[in-house]
């Protein structure tokens, strides 16, 4: 818990110098970058995390990497003062942050639908327009498909759960007959 506090202060302070700078957007999309290039080298990503090596050695290692990185002069700064704090760890949760907070000041809103069947184009639309009115966001909305929900579909927008599914009735009718009660 005390891990994503810290990562949420530092998304919100470059938040912060982006909004000042005017480049909210640039920076999601070099943060994400980054992270993504990070997440997917795990030997780099050793070899700036790992404390069994020298600081100033990884501190090199991450000054070569970002040198050669098409990046603002801000993100860079933030990157080594992650490192310099020992912090450069939460990086994938910290570009989470950003993104949602980010999405946020877009009035942007990520929202994931799960079906138990494809559903048409037209479907996927005006359930992604329900929830932009329902919310005054826009939405983005991520489909996937799980057929274990039997029927019906179950919606998440942030902690909001919106549940249809013929699998979840059936769990809470079977809740309500072991309880005794009338269906």
């Amino acid at each position: 818990m005390k891990n994503m506090a810290i990562a949420r202060r530092y998304a919100k302070a470059l938040l912060l110098i982006a909004k000042e700078d005017g480049q909210t957007e640039t920076y999601r999309g070099e943060l994400q970058s980054v992270t993504e290039m990070f997440q997917q080298q795990k030997a780099l990503e050793q070899a700036v995390n790992n404390p069994l090596y020298d600081i100033d050695d990884r501190r090199r290692v991450l000054d070569t990497v970002v040198a050669k990185l098409n990046l603002s002069a801000t993100l860079k700064s933030f990157l080594m003062l992650l490192f310099d704090k020992r912090r450069f760890g939460f990086l994938g949760t910290i570009n989470e942050h950003y993104q949602k907070m980010a999405d946020e000041l877009k009035g942007v809103a990520r929202a994931s639908l799960v079906a138990a069947t494809e559903l048409p184009a037209e479907t996927i639309e005006k359930i992604r327009i329900t929830l932009s009115k329902k919310t005054g966001k826009d939405i983005i909305l991520e489909v996937e498909q799980d057929p274990g929900l039997i029927g019906g579909i179950v919606t998440r927008i942030g902690d909001l759960v919106l549940d249809g599914s013929i699998r979840t009735q059936l769990l809470n009718m079977r809740e309500t007959l072991k309880r005794g009660e009338s269906v």
